[in-house]
């Protein structure tokens, strides 16, 4: 009969260390995944910033009257190709 409450020992606590494990990653990803909010939030204001930027640089070189259209002149959309419509 020892050995019998014995293993129900281990295994009790073979349970609770699997769950502390189980609760310890789920922590990890938490953190994981705000972290990788942020990383994201600040490459979108990275963007935004260099956007605004090149907008601005392009209206100072580029003609008065061509301004409705400026956002084509900007570096990243300047150098993608247009779609070929037929």
């Amino acid at each position: 009969m020892g050995w019998e409450k014995q293993k129900e020992e281990e295994a009790r606590e073979e349970a609770r260390k699997k769950r502390e494990e189980k609760e310890k990653n789920k922590t990890k990803k938490r953190k994981t995944m705000e972290v990788k909010k942020i990383a994201e939030k600040w490459e979108i204001w990275d963007e935004e910033e260099e956007a605004a930027r090149s907008e601005a640089e392009a209206k100072k070189l580029v003609p008065e009257r061509f301004h409705e259209w400026i956002k084509v002149f900007g570096k990243k959309q300047s150098e993608r190709m247009p779609m070929r419509k037929m």
